[in-house]
Formats: C-alpha cells, structure tokens, sequence
C-alpha cells in the first residue's frame, strides 16, 4: 500500500534500523526499503524472528543466502585510472543485503573510537597523498550516544580492562563471555612481551537480554547469521521499531534514485522483486545503504557534488598466523573473544620506524586475537587423494592454527573512491558501483612493522611455523604489480565516500549527516566518516546514527 511518510529509510542495517526506532519513539511515521530478502523477522509478529538461519558453511559463504549474488548484483574494481574501467568483475568486499544488512553477518565486535581518532590531523599531522580530515565532533559529543548504542543493542564488555580505551560514563550492560580457548595462550603470551590483551566488547549476549538468549557459543559468528539471535545487532532496535507500529517495513525493494525538486529531496523510486517500479514520497529520506551503495544511490539520483564517493577507505587487515604442537578447538566459541589495541598507539618507536620509510608517522590497529575454523574451507585448501582425509583428520590448517588478525588505519586518499561503472550494469539495466583503490604507503609500512611484533607474541606462545599475509596483498616492494583480485580488500569494514564537516566544499553532508545539496536528505552509514580509525565502524556509525536522528527529530 502506498501512502505518504514522515521520512523513508533506505536501508535495514544497524544505521537505517537505528534511525527508525529513534524517528518511531518520537512520533514519526517511517518507511524501510530494503534491497535484500527478509530472514530475519517475522513482519506480522515482530515479537517473532525468524529461524532461517542455520551453521551451514555453504549456505552462507557459498550460496549468498544472506546476498547479494555477485552474479547479478555485482560490483567493479580497479586499483587506479591506468587499469582503465575495471579489473575485475564480481564480489568486491560485499556486505550482506538482506534484512538486518551488515550486522546480522558480523562477529560482533563493537569497540568505541578512541578520542584521538576524530582529530588526526590536529594531533598526528598531515601525511602526503593523504586527505587526513579532523572530525567535525568531538568523542565527548558522542560518549552519552555510544553508552545509549551499547544498552540498546546489548554489548558484553568489560569497562577498565583496555588501558587505551577512551573514558566511558559506564559500565557495559553484560559482563564478558567465556574466552575462547586459543585466545587465552596468545592473551598470556602477549601479556609476557608487555601487551595488555582484553575481552573484547561484542554484540554478542553473554546472558539472556533484550528477551534473546545468552550466546551458545557454537563457533557460526563471522559471516553466519545467529540461529539462536544471541547477536543484538540490529534485530534489537528493528524490532523495536517495527512494534512501536509507525515503521513499516519492505524487502525485495531497491530504491533506484532519490527523487529531487528545488534542492530537497520528495520522495524514492524504488524496484520490486519483479522489476516494477513504484514512487513513495515523504519529507524527509535518510540512506543508510553502507559505503558503496550509498554514493552510488546518491550518483544515480544525479547529485553532482565533486566529494561524493571519494575518499574510500577500508582496514589493511595483517595476518600472523602459527601453525601450534597441539589443537587449538578454534571451532569452538564466538569468532573472537580476546583483543589488544597496542599498535593503534603512535608512540615514538612507531614514528622512529616510520621516518625510516619517508612518513611523519605509522598507525596500527586492533588485534583480534583468532583462529580459523570452518571445515569447508579447510578441505579446499588440501590436495585431492589418499592424504585428504589424513589431513582433515590431523587438521594442520585449522586446528592448529592459532594467530591474529590487525585491523590496520586506512589512510583517506581523495583519488580512493566509488563511482558508477561505464560499462556493467546489475541485473536491473543500472550501473554498479566500481571501486577505485589502492593502498598508501603508510599502510604498508605500518602493517610490516607490526608484523613482527605479532610474530613475536606467536612465537612466545610457542607456534613451530610462523605465517603472514595482508589483505590488500602487498608482498615484495611497496608497490608492485599483483593481480587484481589480491588487491580487492576483503575486510568488510568499508568507509568514508560522503564524508561529513564543516566546509561545503571539502565535504558532503554538514555535521549532521544532511545533504549540503540535499538537506532533507541524511545519511545514516559509515560513509560519514572523515578518517576510519584503527577499530570496526559498527559502534561508531550506530552512535552517529542515534545523535543524528535525535536531531532530525526534534527539528520535525
């Protein structure tokens, strides 16, 4: 049924779905358009959710059960002009699309930013080839917003164990759940070479909250949907939405364009499961898409300010893995459970290494403390024949893979960025976004220095066969030809692209997250953020979200 809204949200992850508790709490009357499929929530009942999900490692990293298919919604990549339109065709550090978006994938850690990381350029300085921005707010400003994402969501934490946190007003609303087992023989390792490992503060309930069980630590957390919803992010605030009886709510419904007049937007056209096109107006929209898919909506509407998709930034991920003398059981508990923030700190020793390289300063980040676990995966990786099942059987790759995973600053560079593809369209005739992208040298160097801190702690812990790998791959020189699909960043952390500030000029949207060229319209996603940081952006957009609708509220 069509009819008129107080504002349509064009996406259900954790920033569209955050943004409609909040506009439902205060009287608004909101529409979500969501591109992917419902196996999430029961629409007649949201009391109800749904029991589509499953530890089934084909379904999910497979079979694009929670989307989308890169077959027909696929994405283009290229490291820079000189690759011409595109390298590569398919997944390019796909989120789910789906209700519920990148949350209901994600291993669940919400880590807060630190207070230096929204003025980067004021305490570290500029870096060349850079577009180092300072946030246009502070960590204050958002400290009473995060401290409300973490209750609404349900976070398992424990306040005072990361001596490098930033203050919080609060406690967490859980304790922390039980460790994995592999994590405590790195924790203790690190510990000895002075590191100061911590439980890491996840979405992941470690008591029942929120009417949702305690998690049952069945080891599907990173790219699994929760069979159980033991993971709050974002079923919480969705439902609660979708009860308050002001939201409604519509898989299956990609919006093409924002619909514009005299400088705001009127509404969205949007597609169907059968490639109908419809209208729906409203006085507001809000673009919570995630930061690929929202400038590419905003470029499809026709929005033509020379910032928008720019400045694209992921995680350079570092991978020190060792192979253990005995079995890690990394199958079993959540994905993570244990992590350490160490590198993220510029001390002298890391501007030391960096000036070695021509650079002020290198920035690391957190540490997940991890373990592979996935059988599947496993038995690809070994040769076909007699020694197949020896293998699965003895688990060289898997149970006894214990090692770290960095989630390394992404320098903001203006020539990184989203555009519309020349070429490929998805399989509704409209162009993909295409991503343009390649590393600074400040991540490379950066990620190689930590690396041997890593392997240090590895081999502490006693691991016989030390291994390191990044992702973008970047072996040999510092810049060096690899293949494409190598450089495609696989972090899942994907920001910037409409950055926020003060200037019109050097940014997008106003502190708020409005359109400068649209000011009814605001974005509710990580594509915000000036810089990334060294930590997940998941807290952090949820927070923003919460203080931007609280604005939007209030001023309708």
């Amino acid at each position: 049924m069509t009819r008129d809204f107080d504002a349509i949200i064009v996406g259900s992850g954790p920033g569209g779905s955050t943004v409609a508790d909040e506009l439902t709490r205060a009287g608004m009357s909101v529409l979500i358009l969501e591109r992917g499929r419902n196996r999430l929530i029961n629409l007649d009942d949201p009391h109800e959710l749904a029991a589509d999900y499953s530890s089934d490692e084909l379904k999910f990293l497979e079979r694009h059960f929670l989307g989308p298919d890169p077959w027909l919604e696929p994405r283009t990549f290229r490291r820079n002009e000189a690759d011409g339109d595109h390298v590569h065709i398919g997944d390019v550090n796909n989120l789910p699309a789906t209700v519920g978006g990148g949350g209901v994938h994600a291993d669940g850690k919400l880590p807060r930013f630190r207070e230096d990381d929204f003025r980067v350029l004021s305490e570290l300085g500029p870096i060349e080839g850079t577009s180092i921005a300072d946030w246009p707010i502070s960590y204050d400003d958002l400290e009473q917003c995060y401290a409300d994402a973490e209750r609404l969501i349900g976070v398992a934490g424990l306040a005072g164990a990361n001596p490098f946190a930033a203050w919080r007003s609060g406690d967490y609303p859980m304790p922390p759940g039980a460790p994995m087992y592999g994590s405590t023989i790195t924790a203790a390792a690190a510990e000895r070479l002075g590191f100061h490992p911590y439980p890491g503060p996840t979405g992941c309930n470690s008591v029942p909250y929120d009417g949702r069980p305690a998690c049952n630590n069945c080891g599907f957390c990173a790219y699994f949907g929760c069979p159980i919803h033991a993971k709050g992010d974002p079923v919480a605030v969705l439902r609660q939405a979708l009860l308050s009886g002001r939201a409604e709510l519509r898989p299956d419904a990609f919006v093409s364009k924002i619909l514009l007049q005299n400088g705001l937007a009127t509404g969205v056209e949007w597609i169907d499961a059968s490639g109908q096109a419809h209208e729906e107006r409203a006085a507001r929209v809000v673009v919570a898409g995630g930061a690929m898919e929202t400038p590419r909506l905003l470029l499809l509407s026709g929005m033509a300010h020379p910032e928008i998709g720019r400045n694209l930034m992921f995680h350079m991920q570092t991978f020190v893995m060792g192979r253990m003398p005995f079995r890690v059981h990394g199958h079993k508990g959540r994905s993570v459970t244990t992590l350490h923030d160490d590198h993220i700190i510029v001390d002298e020793a890391a501007k030391a290494a960096a000036r070695e390289h021509g650079l002020p300063w290198v920035k690391g980040g957190l540490v997940e403390h991890c373990s592979p676990s996935h059988p599947i995966a496993e038995a690809k990786a070994y040769p076909w024949g007699i020694e197949h099942k020896e293998l699965m059987r003895t688990s060289p790759l898997r149970d006894h893979f214990l090692g770290f995973c960095m989630q390394g600053d992404d320098m903001p560079q203006s020539v990184n960025r989203v555009d519309l593809d020349p070429s490929i369209c998805d399989v509704r005739g409209l162009p993909v976004a295409r991503t343009t992208y390649e590393p600074h040298r400040h991540e490379i160097v950066s990620s190689r220095y930590h690396a041997t801190k890593l392997t240090a702690i590895l081999a502490e812990a006693g691991a016989e066969e030390i291994f390191t790998a990044t992702s973008p791959k970047t072996e040999g020189t510092l810049r060096t030809s690899h293949s494409p699909i190598s450089m495609v960043p696989v972090s899942r952390h994907v920001v910037g692209t409409a950055r926020m500030g003060n200037d019109p000029t050097t940014s997008v949207c106003d502190p708020w997250g409005r359109l400068w060229e649209a000011p009814n319209v605001m974005i509710a996603d990580s594509s915000l953020f000036p810089t990334g940081s060294g930590y997940g952006p998941t807290l952090t957009l949820v927070a923003l979200a919460l203080r931007n609708a609280r604005a939007l509220a209030s001023e309708a």
